[in-house]
């Protein structure tokens, strides 16, 4: 037995979630997030800054970018050995390179987004 509305599961002799108390159904909830979606990313910068990390990361939460920091839980233990790189969804590149193009970062060590692109054009 399930809920319906929090997907738990219960034994056959249950009729009612504990949490959300609704009645349980027999099979399983399809949730409308189950879908997996294939994201592709890619690079816009790298950094050795915590600080200069968490900075992006506020801006980019605030707008709803889709990014993760490659390397972020190891650099800490490797100092200036490894840099944590900014990877954004394909789609939200230009969006959060305008978000960020005006941050004055301390420890880049890769060259912006935006210059690659004029090297590569």
């Amino acid at each position: 037995m399930f809920c319906p509305k929090c997907g738990s599961e219960y034994m056959p002799e249950f009729t009612r979630c504990r949490e959300c108390d609704v009645d349980l159904v027999p099979d399983p909830p399809q949730s409308a997030g189950s879908e997996v979606k294939n994201i592709e990313y890619q690079e816009i910068l790298s950094t050795f800054s915590p600080s200069d990390v968490a900075i992006m990361k506020s801006l980019l939460d605030a707008e709803g970018i889709t990014y993760f920091f490659q390397g972020e839980n190891v650099a800490p233990y490797l100092y200036n050995a490894v840099p944590m790189r900014l990877l954004v969804e394909k789609d939200e590149v230009e969006a959060a390179t305008e978000i960020l193009k005006d941050l004055q970062l301390s420890l880049i060590c890769g060259r912006p987004y935006e210059e690659k692109r004029d090297e590569d054009a």
